[in-house]
């Protein structure tokens, strides 16, 4: 187990706040639970393609970041009337 590894563990601990304000909060903090997760998940996956020297699997990151993005939008143009 090597730093990188630890530290996938540390952001992998950081998702529990985002699904806590994803599942239980008011829309506001349901949007801010999701952006924030996306972050955390991007980082996540980031961190492991370097802790497993494996430099193919940073695209995986680099998409999630594109896709959490988007999931965003559209969770907002659906909640629009209440945000």
């Amino acid at each position: 187990m090597n730093l990188w590894m630890i530290a996938s563990i540390g952001f992998l601990m950081c998702m529990i706040p985002c699904g806590i304000a994803a599942f239980r909060g008011s829309p506001m903090e349901r949007l801010l639970g999701l952006e924030m997760g996306g972050i955390v998940v991007t980082m996540f996956l980031l961190v492991m393609a370097e802790a497993l020297g494996r430099p193919n699997f940073y695209d995986i990151g680099l998409t999630m970041a594109l896709l959490a993005f988007g999931g965003g939008l559209v969770f907002t143009r659906f909640l629009e009337r209440w945000l």
